[in-house]
């Protein structure tokens, strides 16, 4: 768009100035005195600001003559200057204070942040550029490695005697546990009818070929009968069966919780799950279904949980500070201290910096960017100048005539 307007505003200006040459021309040849005064002025005034205008950046016509190419021959020399410029005249306390006082930075941020089509920004350029390239740039190998070891610390770190003690001794009380255990009693009793043949069979399968199968039919039905009598009597909370269980179960959460040695086995157990070579797989498929899971989703892209979730987040974050006048202050204040400070205390950085950066560029690349924003407007010197050049001409023209 720039390049195309520049060389627009070139043809108009190169047309201009062979229009006063062809008028020049003519003029000579017919001698029209006026006329030949006009586009001579004209041509001169015109030729003069192209050659003004062309050697602050390039050499008119590729001739080195002394003092053109301005831009290029003195670009360090323009880059410290502007370095200097910009440090000594905006980097300066009293003009720094009186923008950060009147630029409300946290009101502006959360009024622009709340927005939803903001937010949705805000989110975006965190999935397109953050969330991948972490995905990316993190080893597999030292995540998973990371998540088994902070499982086994973990597990090693919880003393699960003790807790389990604590948590039937809770299920204990006020007799919780019979429900339990009565519902689950009552479940069995009434499997032990469901699965009856199976049970025959499988006598069948364990007595000796030698008794024919005489014996299958009463050992069936003794195991059978002696399991319906046990179940069907500790099913009932008062029976001999339940209480005898409910000692044992006593006995065994007051062990749990005083004794050392079996709560060290217990723990001894649950830390062996760790190096389970099931566990450790199980443990090392988690990460790669959380990666697979994050990159199908953000392929959804408007339908994606973790955009919409973090559009909410930065949405919710940009009301809640709205709202907040005394954070918004305390955040104002901060800018305006911090920032304030590390401005001042770096404005010659920040000078040499910019100094450094122009040095930096390309003598060629630096004439063509600034051609390309300011070449535009300089070719109206070239037409102005033209148009004056050829005032003053025939200005001067009538004068000579009149004083003859």
């Amino acid at each position: 768009m720039k390049t195309r307007a520049l060389t627009k505003m070139k043809l108009i200006a190169f047309i201009m100035l062979l229009s006063m040459a062809i008028l020049f021309i003519y003029a000579f040849l017919y001698d029209i005195g006026w006329l030949k005064a006009f586009s001579e002025a004209a041509l001169i005034g015109g030729l003069a600001d192209w050659f003004a205008v062309v050697a602050l950046f390039r050499h008119p016509l590729g001739l080195p003559i002394p003092h053109t190419a301005l831009i290029p021959n003195n670009k360090d020399r323009i880059g410290e200057n502007l370095g200097k410029f910009v440090s000594e005249e905006f980097l300066t306390r009293e003009k720094l204070e009186e923008k950060l006082d009147e630029y409300n930075f946290a009101e502006k941020g959360s009024s622009w942040l709340s927005k939803r089509a903001n937010a949705k920004k805000i989110s975006k350029l965190m999935i397109d550029n953050v969330i991948p390239g972490m995905l990316n740039v993190i080893n597999d190998d030292d995540v998973k490695k990371f998540i088994q070891s902070q499982f086994k610390e973990k597990l090693e770190s919880i003393n699960f005697g003790e807790w389990l003690g604590i948590g039937l001794d809770t299920l204990t009380k006020e007799g919780r546990h019979q429900q339990l255990f009565t519902t689950i009693l009552e479940k069995l009793h009434r499997e032990v009818y469901v699965y009856e043949e199976k049970i025959r069979r499988k006598v069948g399968d364990s007595t000796p070929w030698y008794t024919f199968g005489f014996m299958d039919d009463k050992l069936a039905k003794g195991i059978i009968y002696g399991l319906e009598e046990f179940l069907g009597q500790a099913k009932h909370p008062n029976s001999d069966v339940r209480k005898e269980v409910d000692q044992q179960l006593h006995e065994f959460i007051k062990k749990l919780k005083s004794s050392p040695e079996m709560q060290q086995n217990i723990n001894d157990f649950t830390s062996a799950l760790s190096n389970n070579k099931d566990i450790q797989a199980y443990i090392n498929g988690i990460w790669d279904e959380i990666k697979v899971w994050v990159s199908t989703d953000l392929a959804k892209q408007d339908d994606s949980k973790i955009e919409n979730a973090m559009t909410d987040m930065f949405q919710n974050l940009g009301n809640g500070l709205r709202e907040d006048k005394i954070l918004i202050h305390k955040i104002n204040d901060f800018m305006k201290t911090n920032l304030l400070s590390k401005l001042i205390d770096n404005k010659r950085a920040i000078g040499d910096f910019i100094a450094i950066t122009v040095k930096s560029w390309d003598t060629n690349e630096v004439a063509n960017k600034l051609e390309l924003e300011i070449g535009r407007d300089l070719q109206y010197i070239r037409l102005n100048g033209t148009i004056v050049g050829g005032l003053i001409g025939i200005t001067i023209f009538f004068i000579l005539e009149f004083v003859k």
